[in-house]
């Protein structure tokens, strides 16, 4: 599902402007981002949650050379599903069948 494909079915079960759920969807998703880049995680309860990791500095190889760089400490967007929203998918998978 694409957001094209979200901001249809929203359009449809709410009766409003597709222009309206888009500029909707956008802000929410810039909110999100924007909290995330200040450094503040979004909690969304009974969906999950947009959390920042930070990744330790590390030591990596650069194979084609042989030698050994280092990674500074930095900071990755991260989801995490509400125990919920996990729980509902995996009881609905079952449901689907997979063909072989």
């Amino acid at each position: 599902m694409t957001k094209a494909d979200i901001i249809s079915e929203i359009s449809t079960k709410t009766g409003i402007e597709k222009v309206d759920v888009q500029e909707t969807v956008e802000a929410f998703f810039k909110v999100i981002k924007n909290s995330m880049i200040g450094g503040e995680n979004v909690y969304v309860r009974g969906f999950g949650s947009f959390v920042v990791k930070k990744r330790a500095q590390k030591t990596a190889r650069n194979i084609s050379k042989n030698t050994a760089i280092i990674i500074p400490e930095h900071f990755v967007p991260s989801f995490k599903p509400a125990k919920v929203f996990v729980d509902k998918v995996k009881n609905n998978s079952k449901k689907i069948k997979v063909e072989a």
